[in-house]
């Protein structure tokens, strides 16, 4: 068994009153021998610049994604077939209460991710709608792959206020820890930035986004690509400026 099973009563009431946007964060997600294969199978940071795309912006730096899923290794690809089955996102769909959620077979934005020492991302919010597929993006699955991370070299995942004035959460990215939240137009995250003092190892992760065709019951009509600046508190006018406009070009932010 790859996936632990859940106890779905307990996380659906976990995230419906989750603060500050619904979020559950599940330890020991998958089978411990399979974790250890999965975080095994990582490429380097060299390997991974061959195979990903390298980002080196100002606001998400010394990161490698790689989303092609024919590039992945045996366990990462048992992984994100386990990721994407019926069982699982039957699961998702009653811890959430989002019916009719759809995996993301091309992985736009998702799979596997590596960031380095000096690495770092910004606070933002992702975005919302894949225009080409008419797909309402709904949640975020980021699982970690990281044995013995000390909390000074930094790479937490972070969850912001619907302001973004006060980070709410923070979570160290260890082994076998998965995060799941509502994409939304509130939920800002970002992670910190990874010290260069820290050993010459990566930060892993493998993201998973789900979708549906129907848009959310509270959506205004806004289309937005990934939002990412500096100052996020800026980022609310940025979306109103968007109101009911054509998405921009999808960033590929994840956490």
């Amino acid at each position: 068994m790859m996936l632990l099973p859940l106890d779905r009563d307990s996380l659906r009431e976990q995230y419906a009153n989750a603060s500050p946007f619904p979020f559950v964060k599940i330890e020991n997600f998958l089978d411990p021998g399979f974790a250890a294969q999965v975080a095994g199978a990582y490429p380097s940071f060299a390997e991974a610049t061959g195979k990903g795309r390298t980002f080196k912006t100002v606001n998400e730096q010394k990161k490698v994604q790689v989303t092609d899923a024919r590039l992945f290794p045996a366990p990462v690809a048992q992984l994100n077939a386990a990721l994407a089955s019926p069982a699982f996102i039957s699961d998702l769909s009653y811890i959430t209460s989002i019916p009719d959620l759809l995996a993301d077979a091309e992985l736009n934005g998702g799979g596997m991710h590596v960031t380095g020492p000096g690495g770092r991302l910004d606070v933002h919010v992702d975005f919302n709608y894949l225009e080409h597929r008419r797909l309402h993006r709904r949640l975020n699955l980021l699982l970690y792959l990281n044995s013995d991370w000390k909390d000074e070299w930094g790479g937490h995942i972070q969850l912001w206020d619907k302001k973004v004035r006060t980070c709410r959460q923070t979570f160290a990215p260890i082994m076998n820890r998965c995060v799941i939240f509502e994409t939304s137009d509130r939920s800002f995250h970002g992670v910190t930035p990874i010290t260069t003092a820290a050993p010459p190892c990566l930060r892993m992760s493998f993201a998973a986004y789900y979708y549906t065709r129907e848009a959310p019951a509270n959506w205004d009509g806004t289309l937005h690509g990934t939002i990412l600046c500096a100052d996020a508190r800026r980022v609310g006018s940025a979306t109103n400026r968007r109101r009911n406009s054509r998405p921009q070009a999808q960033g590929q932010a994840a956490g």
